[in-house]
């Protein structure tokens, strides 16, 4: 499931973390970050994790992302691994591959595995050429740019890439989740069900049945959830 979340950051926020960002020269290779395979097609910076301003931002993202209503729905994360912040320009570009399937987590000091990605857009689409997020499914190809602020969830089992920016700067965030329901189609129709129950609450209230359509929300969760 592909799902574009607006607004996960208020504009004030993002020119906040922006001028941050900017205000240090602290971006180093991406591929320091990078495999084997990756490091062949992977051409980029990343702000140093090292850099005593990077896990105050990045905790900031990380909480952003947690509190949010339709990433908790859509995700159902067990973790969210450490955001990584990136920058393309200057003909940057990542070509297609796809994400590890593990990654270690230096916060909960265990392996997490990478069920859903997260791009979080902390430049405008006016501020660059080129540079979207090409996600590919069984449905084709993808051309994905959104608002600053805005964040686009998809498994991280599909194959994606970045275009060249060919003009100004692509700044961006990206992290993984590792969901209590490892499949994407299980994940989909609880992310479904849930929007529905939400909707008819809204317009019924909690009646009989839709008491009935939540306990099955909750059962179903209760039977594919992995805790």
């Amino acid at each position: 499931m592909m799902l574009h979340v607006p607004q996960v950051l208020s504009k004030a926020v993002v020119a906040d973390i922006r001028q941050q960002l900017d205000q240090h020269t602290a971006w180093i290779d991406g591929q320091h970050s990078a495999g084997p395979q990756a490091k062949k097609s992977k051409h980029n910076l990343q702000f140093d994790p090292q850099h005593p301003v990077y896990l105050a931002l990045a905790e900031q993202i990380e909480q952003a992302l947690r509190q949010h209503p339709l990433v908790q729905s859509a995700t159902l994360a067990k973790h969210i691994l450490r955001p990584i912040f990136n920058c393309y320009q200057q003909q940057g570009t990542y070509g297609n591959h796809v994400d590890s399937a593990v990654h270690y987590s230096a916060a909960h000091q265990q392996l997490i595995r990478t069920d859903v990605s997260m791009t979080l857009f902390l430049s405008e689409p006016e501020e660059y050429q080129g540079g979207e997020l090409v996600i590919e499914d069984t449905y084709g190809a993808h051309e994905v740019k959104l608002d600053a602020g805005d964040v686009i969830l998809y498994p991280a089992t599909s194959l994606h890439r970045v275009e060249p920016v060919t003009a100004g700067r692509r700044i961006a965030v990206f992290t993984w989740a590792q969901s209590m329901i490892r499949d994407d189609w299980q994940r989909s129709m609880l992310f479904n069900l849930d929007m529905t129950i939400g909707q008819l609450r809204q317009q019924l209230g909690d009646n009989e049945q839709v008491l009935q359509l939540t306990a099955h929300y909750h059962n179903l969760l209760r039977q594919w959830g992995e805790l």
